[in-house]
Protein backbone atom coordinates (compact mmCIF):
# COMPACT_ATOMS: atom_id res chain seq x y z
CA UNK A 1 0.00 0.00 0.00
CA UNK A 2 2.70 3.19 -1.49
CA UNK A 3 2.27 6.07 0.66
CA UNK A 4 3.30 9.38 -1.03
CA UNK A 5 6.54 10.80 0.38
CA UNK A 6 5.77 14.27 -0.45
CA UNK A 7 2.17 16.29 -0.47
CA UNK A 8 0.37 15.11 -3.17
CA UNK A 9 -1.81 17.81 -5.17
CA UNK A 10 -5.31 16.76 -5.28
CA UNK A 11 -5.60 19.06 -8.24
CA UNK A 12 -3.06 15.69 -10.07
CA UNK A 13 -6.39 13.74 -8.90
CA UNK A 14 -9.17 15.37 -9.94
CA UNK A 15 -11.13 16.03 -13.60
CA UNK A 16 -11.45 20.14 -12.69
CA UNK A 17 -7.59 19.77 -11.82
CA UNK A 18 -8.04 22.04 -8.63
CA UNK A 19 -7.65 21.11 -5.04
CA UNK A 20 -5.04 21.53 -2.81
CA UNK A 21 -2.65 19.22 -0.79
CA UNK A 22 -3.60 16.06 1.00
CA UNK A 23 -2.43 15.27 4.23
CA UNK A 24 -1.71 11.77 3.30
CA UNK A 25 -1.91 10.38 0.33
CA UNK A 26 -2.35 6.37 0.06
CA UNK A 27 -3.29 4.52 -2.87
CA UNK A 28 -4.89 1.13 -2.44
CA UNK A 29 -5.31 -1.82 -4.95
CA UNK A 30 -7.16 -4.82 -2.79
CA UNK A 31 -10.71 -4.73 -1.06
CA UNK A 32 -9.09 -5.77 1.97
CA UNK A 33 -6.46 -2.69 1.96
CA UNK A 34 -9.30 -0.65 1.26
CA UNK A 35 -11.08 -1.88 4.24
CA UNK A 36 -8.45 -1.78 6.44
CA UNK A 37 -7.49 1.50 5.70
CA UNK A 38 -10.88 3.09 6.11
CA UNK A 39 -10.61 0.90 9.66
CA UNK A 40 -7.90 2.47 10.70
CA UNK A 41 -8.77 6.09 10.30
CA UNK A 42 -12.02 5.80 11.57
CA UNK A 43 -10.46 4.41 14.74
CA UNK A 44 -8.42 6.84 14.72
CA UNK A 45 -10.79 9.60 14.39
CA UNK A 46 -8.60 10.77 11.09
CA UNK A 47 -10.51 12.72 8.31
CA UNK A 48 -10.84 10.53 5.57
CA UNK A 49 -11.73 11.14 1.67
CA UNK A 50 -12.00 8.57 -1.25
CA UNK A 51 -11.26 9.30 -4.59
CA UNK A 52 -11.09 7.17 -7.49
CA UNK A 53 -12.02 8.85 -10.74
CA UNK A 54 -11.94 12.06 -9.19
CA UNK A 55 -14.32 13.44 -11.78
CA UNK A 56 -17.54 14.62 -9.48
CA UNK A 57 -15.76 16.84 -6.60
CA UNK A 58 -14.62 19.69 -6.21
CA UNK A 59 -12.00 20.45 -3.35
CA UNK A 60 -10.80 23.49 -2.06
CA UNK A 61 -7.30 25.61 -2.62
CA UNK A 62 -6.38 24.45 0.65
CA UNK A 63 -6.74 21.08 0.08
CA UNK A 64 -7.70 18.41 2.52
CA UNK A 65 -5.55 17.71 6.12
CA UNK A 66 -6.45 13.91 6.48
CA UNK A 67 -5.78 10.66 5.00
CA UNK A 68 -6.54 10.42 1.17
CA UNK A 69 -7.31 7.54 -0.52
CA UNK A 70 -7.26 6.63 -3.63
CA UNK A 71 -9.59 3.72 -4.71
CA UNK A 72 -7.40 1.68 -7.88
CA UNK A 73 -9.45 -1.86 -6.82
CA UNK A 74 -9.55 -3.87 -10.09
CA UNK A 75 -11.58 -6.64 -11.43
CA UNK A 76 -14.76 -7.80 -13.54
CA UNK A 77 -16.39 -10.82 -13.01
CA UNK A 78 -19.05 -12.52 -14.92
CA UNK A 79 -21.53 -15.14 -14.14
CA UNK A 80 -22.83 -15.68 -17.53
CA UNK A 81 -27.08 -16.78 -17.31
CA UNK A 82 -27.67 -17.05 -21.01
CA UNK A 83 -30.27 -20.04 -20.19
CA UNK A 84 -32.43 -16.39 -18.92
CA UNK A 85 -30.78 -14.36 -21.94
CA UNK A 86 -28.78 -12.65 -19.44
CA UNK A 87 -25.38 -12.04 -17.53
CA UNK A 88 -24.52 -11.10 -13.93
CA UNK A 89 -21.47 -8.52 -13.96
CA UNK A 90 -19.33 -8.20 -10.51
CA UNK A 91 -17.24 -4.82 -11.01
CA UNK A 92 -14.68 -3.20 -8.45
CA UNK A 93 -15.03 -0.06 -7.31
CA UNK A 94 -12.16 1.03 -9.12
CA UNK A 95 -12.57 0.20 -12.55
CA UNK A 96 -13.09 2.64 -14.90
CA UNK A 97 -16.55 3.35 -15.77
CA UNK A 98 -16.19 4.11 -19.31
CA UNK A 99 -14.10 1.20 -20.20
CA UNK A 100 -17.20 -1.46 -18.28
CA UNK A 101 -19.29 0.37 -20.79
CA UNK A 102 -17.24 -0.01 -24.00
CA UNK A 103 -16.57 -3.64 -22.65
CA UNK A 104 -20.43 -4.28 -22.53
CA UNK A 105 -20.74 -3.04 -26.37
CA UNK A 106 -18.23 -5.57 -27.36
CA UNK A 107 -20.01 -8.05 -24.88
CA UNK A 108 -23.18 -7.66 -26.34
CA UNK A 109 -23.95 -6.67 -22.55
CA UNK A 110 -27.52 -4.32 -23.05
CA UNK A 111 -28.36 -1.76 -20.71
CA UNK A 112 -25.36 0.90 -20.11
CA UNK A 113 -24.34 2.22 -23.61
CA UNK A 114 -26.16 5.21 -23.68
CA UNK A 115 -23.99 5.97 -20.40
CA UNK A 116 -20.37 6.20 -22.77
CA UNK A 117 -17.76 8.42 -22.17
CA UNK A 118 -19.20 9.03 -18.58
CA UNK A 119 -16.13 9.73 -16.89
CA UNK A 120 -15.05 8.05 -13.37
CA UNK A 121 -14.99 4.88 -11.97
CA UNK A 122 -17.75 2.25 -11.33
CA UNK A 123 -17.83 2.63 -7.81
CA UNK A 124 -18.91 6.06 -7.76
CA UNK A 125 -21.98 5.00 -10.17
CA UNK A 126 -24.63 4.13 -7.67
CA UNK A 127 -23.83 6.85 -5.26
CA UNK A 128 -25.10 9.23 -7.79
CA UNK A 129 -27.32 6.96 -9.68
CA UNK A 130 -25.74 8.26 -13.10
CA UNK A 131 -27.65 8.65 -15.34
CA UNK A 132 -27.41 10.44 -19.29
CA UNK A 133 -29.63 10.08 -22.32
CA UNK A 134 -32.38 8.02 -20.65
CA UNK A 135 -30.39 5.63 -18.99
CA UNK A 136 -29.58 5.30 -15.61
CA UNK A 137 -27.34 2.90 -13.86
CA UNK A 138 -30.24 2.06 -11.21
CA UNK A 139 -31.97 0.14 -13.99
CA UNK A 140 -29.25 -2.31 -14.70
CA UNK A 141 -27.50 -2.79 -11.10
CA UNK A 142 -28.49 -6.05 -9.09
CA UNK A 143 -26.91 -5.46 -5.82
CA UNK A 144 -24.11 -3.49 -3.97
CA UNK A 145 -21.42 -4.57 -1.62
CA UNK A 146 -20.31 -1.99 0.74
CA UNK A 147 -18.21 -1.14 3.81
CA UNK A 148 -21.14 0.62 6.63
CA UNK A 149 -18.79 2.68 8.21
CA UNK A 150 -21.18 3.16 10.90
CA UNK A 151 -21.75 -0.80 12.14
CA UNK A 152 -17.96 -2.17 10.91
CA UNK A 153 -19.13 -4.46 8.82
CA UNK A 154 -19.74 -5.49 5.24
CA UNK A 155 -23.51 -4.95 3.64
CA UNK A 156 -24.69 -5.95 0.91
CA UNK A 157 -27.85 -4.23 -1.19
CA UNK A 158 -30.16 -5.08 -3.30
CA UNK A 159 -31.34 -2.60 -5.87
CA UNK A 160 -34.35 -2.90 -4.34
CA UNK A 161 -32.97 -1.22 -0.93
CA UNK A 162 -30.84 1.46 -2.64
CA UNK A 163 -33.43 3.89 -2.48
CA UNK A 164 -32.75 5.02 -6.17
CA UNK A 165 -33.45 8.11 -7.54
CA UNK A 166 -33.16 11.05 -9.70
CA UNK A 167 -29.53 11.09 -9.05
CA UNK A 168 -29.83 10.12 -5.76
CA UNK A 169 -29.52 7.12 -3.54
CA UNK A 170 -29.67 6.02 0.20
CA UNK A 171 -26.00 6.39 -0.01
CA UNK A 172 -25.85 9.65 -1.23
CA UNK A 173 -28.59 10.42 1.45
CA UNK A 174 -26.13 9.26 4.40
CA UNK A 175 -22.68 10.52 2.90
CA UNK A 176 -19.51 8.96 4.27
CA UNK A 177 -21.28 6.44 5.80
CA UNK A 178 -20.90 3.35 3.11
CA UNK A 179 -18.07 2.55 1.57
CA UNK A 180 -18.75 1.11 -2.38
CA UNK A 181 -16.58 -2.20 -2.39
CA UNK A 182 -17.87 -3.51 -6.25
CA UNK A 183 -21.34 -3.56 -7.96
CA UNK A 184 -23.43 -6.31 -9.68
CA UNK A 185 -25.02 -5.19 -12.67
CA UNK A 186 -28.08 -7.63 -14.25
CA UNK A 187 -27.39 -6.97 -18.29
CA UNK A 188 -29.43 -8.42 -21.12
CA UNK A 189 -27.27 -10.19 -23.69
CA UNK A 190 -28.40 -9.12 -27.60
CA UNK A 191 -26.74 -6.92 -30.19
CA UNK A 192 -29.61 -4.10 -29.93
CA UNK A 193 -30.14 -1.50 -27.28
CA UNK A 194 -32.72 -0.62 -24.44
CA UNK A 195 -35.24 1.55 -26.30
CA UNK A 196 -34.15 4.74 -27.36
CA UNK A 197 -36.12 7.12 -24.91
CA UNK A 198 -33.96 10.39 -25.31
CA UNK A 199 -35.23 12.64 -28.28
CA UNK A 200 -31.80 14.11 -28.76
CA UNK A 201 -30.10 10.69 -29.28
CA UNK A 202 -33.21 9.06 -31.24
CA UNK A 203 -32.54 11.76 -34.21
CA UNK A 204 -28.91 11.33 -34.39
CA UNK A 205 -29.45 7.75 -34.57
CA UNK A 206 -31.85 8.36 -37.17
CA UNK A 207 -34.66 6.25 -35.90
CA UNK A 208 -37.75 6.76 -33.96
CA UNK A 209 -38.27 7.61 -29.95
CA UNK A 210 -38.50 3.73 -28.28
CA UNK A 211 -37.10 1.91 -31.04
CA UNK A 212 -33.88 -0.01 -30.78
CA UNK A 213 -30.38 0.22 -32.65
CA UNK A 214 -27.22 -1.67 -32.64
CA UNK A 215 -25.16 -1.05 -29.48
CA UNK A 216 -22.27 0.10 -31.12
CA UNK A 217 -23.98 2.39 -32.77
CA UNK A 218 -25.68 3.78 -29.75
CA UNK A 219 -22.49 4.15 -27.98
CA UNK A 220 -20.91 6.00 -31.03
CA UNK A 221 -23.79 8.76 -31.04
CA UNK A 222 -23.22 9.14 -27.39
CA UNK A 223 -19.86 9.87 -27.42
CA UNK A 224 -20.35 12.07 -30.52
CA UNK A 225 -22.70 14.06 -29.07
CA UNK A 226 -21.03 13.96 -25.71
CA UNK A 227 -17.92 15.48 -27.45
CA UNK A 228 -20.02 18.06 -28.84
CA UNK A 229 -20.96 19.59 -25.81
CA UNK A 230 -17.45 19.13 -24.38
CA UNK A 231 -18.13 16.25 -21.78
CA UNK A 232 -15.69 13.88 -22.63
CA UNK A 233 -12.11 13.91 -21.04
CA UNK A 234 -9.49 15.95 -23.14
CA UNK A 235 -6.28 16.80 -21.91
CA UNK A 236 -6.33 19.31 -24.41
CA UNK A 237 -9.71 21.11 -24.15
CA UNK A 238 -10.35 23.07 -21.38
CA UNK A 239 -14.32 22.64 -22.01
CA UNK A 240 -13.30 19.02 -20.47
CA UNK A 241 -11.82 20.29 -17.28
CA UNK A 242 -14.84 20.46 -15.23
CA UNK A 243 -16.90 17.97 -12.75
CA UNK A 244 -19.53 17.21 -15.54
CA UNK A 245 -22.71 19.22 -15.07
CA UNK A 246 -22.53 21.22 -12.15
CA UNK A 247 -25.98 21.60 -11.56
CA UNK A 248 -28.84 18.64 -11.26
CA UNK A 249 -31.79 19.58 -13.59
CA UNK A 250 -34.38 20.66 -10.65
CA UNK A 251 -37.37 18.55 -9.99
CA UNK A 252 -40.36 21.06 -8.58
CA UNK A 253 -44.04 20.38 -7.55
CA UNK A 254 -46.35 21.23 -10.28
CA UNK A 255 -47.34 24.49 -9.06
CA UNK A 256 -43.64 25.71 -8.87
CA UNK A 257 -43.62 24.64 -12.54
CA UNK A 258 -46.69 26.46 -13.59
CA UNK A 259 -44.98 29.87 -13.30
CA UNK A 260 -41.70 29.23 -15.54
CA UNK A 261 -42.14 30.45 -18.66
CA UNK A 262 -44.12 28.97 -20.82
CA UNK A 263 -41.06 27.73 -23.59
CA UNK A 264 -39.13 26.03 -20.39
CA UNK A 265 -39.07 22.61 -20.58
CA UNK A 266 -41.45 20.45 -18.59
CA UNK A 267 -40.75 16.42 -17.97
CA UNK A 268 -44.36 15.05 -15.83
CA UNK A 269 -42.45 12.85 -13.22
CA UNK A 270 -44.70 9.58 -11.99
CA UNK A 271 -45.11 11.41 -8.19
CA UNK A 272 -46.69 14.32 -10.01
CA UNK A 273 -43.25 16.36 -9.72
CA UNK A 274 -42.04 18.01 -12.90
CA UNK A 275 -38.28 18.32 -14.03
CA UNK A 276 -37.07 21.06 -15.68
CA UNK A 277 -34.10 21.79 -17.70
CA UNK A 278 -31.39 23.23 -15.41
CA UNK A 279 -29.14 24.67 -18.85
CA UNK A 280 -32.08 26.07 -19.89
CA UNK A 281 -32.89 28.04 -16.88
CA UNK A 282 -29.31 29.18 -16.46
CA UNK A 283 -29.10 30.42 -20.34
CA UNK A 284 -32.12 31.95 -20.06
CA UNK A 285 -31.04 33.86 -16.73
CA UNK A 286 -28.15 35.27 -19.03
CA UNK A 287 -25.00 32.98 -18.32
CA UNK A 288 -24.49 32.29 -21.72
CA UNK A 289 -21.48 29.81 -22.92
CA UNK A 290 -18.24 31.10 -22.00
CA UNK A 291 -19.71 33.03 -18.97
CA UNK A 292 -17.20 34.35 -16.86
CA UNK A 293 -13.94 34.01 -18.95
CA UNK A 294 -13.66 37.76 -19.92
CA UNK A 295 -12.51 38.71 -16.55
CA UNK A 296 -9.76 36.88 -14.08
CA UNK A 297 -7.71 36.57 -17.21
CA UNK A 298 -10.08 33.92 -18.55
CA UNK A 299 -9.51 31.41 -15.54
CA UNK A 300 -12.69 30.18 -14.74
CA UNK A 301 -15.93 30.20 -16.53
CA UNK A 302 -18.74 28.71 -18.30
CA UNK A 303 -17.78 25.69 -21.13
CA UNK A 304 -18.05 27.51 -24.32
CA UNK A 305 -19.94 24.02 -25.65
CA UNK A 306 -22.09 23.55 -22.46
CA UNK A 307 -24.09 25.65 -19.58
CA UNK A 308 -24.36 23.48 -17.30
CA UNK A 309 -20.49 22.58 -16.96
CA UNK A 310 -17.52 24.85 -14.94
CA UNK A 311 -14.82 24.99 -16.19
CA UNK A 312 -10.77 25.53 -14.95
CA UNK A 313 -9.02 27.08 -17.91
CA UNK A 314 -5.65 26.03 -16.04
CA UNK A 315 -4.80 28.86 -13.85
CA UNK A 316 -8.40 28.33 -11.77
CA UNK A 317 -8.69 28.32 -8.28
CA UNK A 318 -11.43 26.69 -6.29
CA UNK A 319 -12.89 29.95 -5.04
CA UNK A 320 -12.82 31.49 -8.29
CA UNK A 321 -15.17 27.62 -9.47
CA UNK A 322 -17.22 28.05 -6.33
CA UNK A 323 -17.39 32.05 -6.95
CA UNK A 324 -18.88 31.77 -10.56
CA UNK A 325 -21.13 28.81 -9.26
CA UNK A 326 -22.98 31.00 -6.76
CA UNK A 327 -23.33 33.91 -9.53
CA UNK A 328 -24.96 31.21 -11.72
CA UNK A 329 -26.74 29.92 -8.69
CA UNK A 330 -27.90 33.30 -7.50
CA UNK A 331 -28.91 34.47 -10.59
CA UNK A 332 -31.27 31.69 -11.99
CA UNK A 333 -33.08 32.11 -8.73
CA UNK A 334 -33.59 35.66 -9.03
CA UNK A 335 -34.61 35.01 -12.57
CA UNK A 336 -36.97 32.43 -12.00
CA UNK A 337 -37.36 31.66 -8.31
CA UNK A 338 -35.93 28.29 -8.49
CA UNK A 339 -32.51 27.07 -6.65
CA UNK A 340 -30.11 25.17 -8.23
CA UNK A 341 -28.14 21.70 -6.14
CA UNK A 342 -25.29 21.26 -7.43
CA UNK A 343 -24.35 17.76 -8.58
CA UNK A 344 -20.74 17.16 -7.59
CA UNK A 345 -19.48 16.35 -3.92
CA UNK A 346 -17.69 19.78 -2.46
CA UNK A 347 -14.99 19.14 -0.27
CA UNK A 348 -13.44 21.75 2.01
CA UNK A 349 -15.64 24.33 0.55
CA UNK A 350 -19.54 25.10 -0.35
CA UNK A 351 -21.44 27.34 -1.93
CA UNK A 352 -21.77 29.84 0.79
CA UNK A 353 -18.23 30.27 0.90
CA UNK A 354 -14.80 28.30 0.68
CA UNK A 355 -14.58 26.24 4.19
CA UNK A 356 -11.70 26.30 7.15
CA UNK A 357 -10.89 22.46 7.57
Amino acid sequence: MPEAAAPVRLADHTTLRLGGPAGRFLEVTTEAELVSVVREADEAGEPLLLLAGGSNVVVADDGFPGTVVKIAVRGVVTDDASACGGVQVTVAAGETWDDLVARAVEEGWVGVEALSGIPGAVGATPIQNVGAYGQEVASTIATVRTWDRHDRRTRTFAAAECGFGYRHSRFKATPGRFVVLAVTFQLRLGDLSEPVTYAELARTLGIEVGQRAPLADVREAVLGLRRGKGMVLDAADHNTWSAGSFFTNPVLSAEAASTLPEAAPRWAQPDGTVKTSAAWLIEHAGFGRGHGLDRDGGAVGLSTRHTLALTNRGTGTTEQLMALAREVRDGVEARFGVRLVNEPVLVGCSLEGQLRQ
